[in-house]
């Protein structure tokens, strides 16, 4: 099982960023996803979350209307479109998958099997 993360980097605030997540070695359809973040001296924090089933997505009330979370199975890939960046999401964005979550899904972290390695989100001026 792998998940790979990729698309971070440094933006202005105000700027956008899009993450993708490639997965390999599980069949993404029965998985839920999320996306997780850590900034420096903070604990890891739920961002967003899509369930395996009907697309039911969830969000934290820090990202929305700024971040949407999509997923294609067919490509194995996750992918969060970031926008209207701001300082405060500065921290290493984390991709992971759980079995289950048909019809709905969660940003708790203990409901994840697999995660990602991590990529860097710096927004500043």
């Amino acid at each position: 099982v792998q998940l790979q993360a990729s698309g971070g980097g440094s933006v202005q605030p105000g700027g956008s960023l899009r993450l993708s997540c490639a997965t390999s070695g599980f069949t993404l359809d029965y998985h839920g996803v999320g996306w997780f973040r850590q900034a420096p001296g903070k604990e890891r924090e739920g961002v967003s979350c899509a369930s395996s089933g009907d697309g039911g997505t969830s969000y934290a009330d820090s990202v929305k209307g700024r971040f949407t979370i999509s997923r294609d199975n067919a490509k194995n890939m996750i992918y969060l479109e970031m926008n209207s960046l701001k300082p405060e999401d500065t921290a290493i964005y984390y991709c992971a998958a759980g079995r289950g979550m048909v019809f709905s899904c969660s940003i708790r972290s203990g409901e994840y099997d697999y995660w990602g390695q991590g990529t860097l989100v710096t927004v500043s001026s």
